[in-house]
């Protein structure tokens, strides 16, 4: 393969390919014509060298939140913080790419090529768990991709990664509902008069947001100053529907702080990367895929419960007035739930803990 000389090493990435780097086309001629032969490039190694994630024990407290994060990375399940500001929603969610398993090669190489496309930059290391954070003033080309030549967009710089979406009421409600369709299939196809574009966009969404539009419903303190038809209009921001494809939603409450925390006493990334790490295997060698991406036939499979557990199950469902996708859900996280401990049923402590994380559509 013959290639400019600044993206040979990222090149390299592909196995046994021979790599001719050149800087100019007159060295491409020479070495066609045999004046100037060009020997095969030899990778330096350095793209091998990840750059180490935010550790999780920086984060301090919230083992609740933490618990929820450690459910989104073993089963790649959508996650969503509700929360006053400096909770540490942010925090928390910046700590999700280090507990996911490590790209595998296919997987790396094709976040290689869309980092490649979208930038002029080459690549300075493996590529990693891609986490990006748009701002919500984000346009829809710039969040799902588009341009009169299309480009991707932050969904597809997040493939195979984490999309975080902080403030998410504050995005435009027309671009949030676009992303429906994504969360779903995996990609993405932008249409224009004379071309129609597939990218691949199979990402894992994080949003935080704010209970009100000032940030502090239900603070002992007494400082919101929100109306009802405030908090209730800056919720609505929100559609049902998208709300039904996040699979984890969990309100992170203020905690008392220490100025100087003791690292060592919380959980670290490493310890719960492993974890999560057993969880996925299980997985992978069962279905060959994560919880998340289960299909309909696969749940049925690998999420059957006994017809007690059941019976149960719908009841809370109906008293909830939960949508069938939200129950379908439930079960995938159910699932995670059983693969953390390690046991093949699902039961009902596992249904318990997972209807725990779904809202009530009241």
């Amino acid at each position: 393969m013959i290639i400019p000389a600044v993206n040979a090493e990222e090149a390299c990435l592909a196995s046994g390919l021979r790599v001719i780097a050149v800087s100019h086309l007159l060295e491409l001629v020479g070495h066609f014509n045999g004046r100037t032969v060009i020997a095969p490039y030899q990778s330096s190694g350095l793209l091998h060298q990840p750059k180490p994630y935010p550790d999780l024990s920086e984060v301090q407290g919230q083992t609740a939140a933490k618990r929820a994060l450690v459910i989104a990375a073993a089963g790649a399940h959508n996650l969503l913080f509700s929360g006053p500001p400096g909770t540490g929603k942010t925090l928390l969610a910046s700590r999700l790419p280090g507990l996911l398993p490590p790209l595998d090669e296919h997987e790396a190489l094709e976040v290689a090529a869309i980092q490649s496309v979208a930038s002029q930059v080459p690549l300075t290391s493996w590529p990693q768990r891609p986490f990006r954070q748009p701002h919500h003033s984000a346009s829809g080309p710039a969040l799902v991709g588009g341009g009169s030549r299309p480009q991707p967009g932050e969904i597809t710089l997040a493939h195979h990664g984490v999309l975080f979406l902080d403030e998410l009421p504050e995005f435009d409600r027309r671009v949030l509902e676009v992303l429906r369709e994504p969360l779903e299939s995996g990609h993405i196809v932008i249409s224009r008069a004379r071309d129609r574009v597939r990218f691949p966009a199979r990402f894992q969404l994080v949003a935080a947001m704010n209970p009100c539009p000032c940030g502090y419903l239900g603070e002992p303190t007494g400082r919101c100053r929100c109306s009802t038809e405030q908090v209730q209009r800056y919720r609505n921001k929100l559609s049902g529907p998208l709300l039904d494809r996040i699979d984890l939603h969990l309100t992170v409450a203020r905690e008392a702080t220490a100025l100087n925390p003791d690292p060592t006493t919380s959980e670290n990334t490493a310890s719960a990367a492993a974890v999560v790490a057993q969880a996925r295997a299980r997985q992978q060698q069962r279905q060959g895929c994560a919880n998340a991406f289960l299909d309909l036939p696969g749940l049925r499979q690998y999420c059957a419960l006994s017809s007690t557990d059941e019976r149960w199950l719908e009841t809370a469902c109906e008293r909830l007035t939960l949508s069938l996708r939200s129950a379908h859900r439930l079960l995938k996280v159910a699932r995670t739930l059983a693969d953390l401990e390690q046991v093949d049923a699902i039961t009902r402590s596992h249904l318990a803990e997972a209807l725990q994380y779904r809202p009530s559509s009241n």
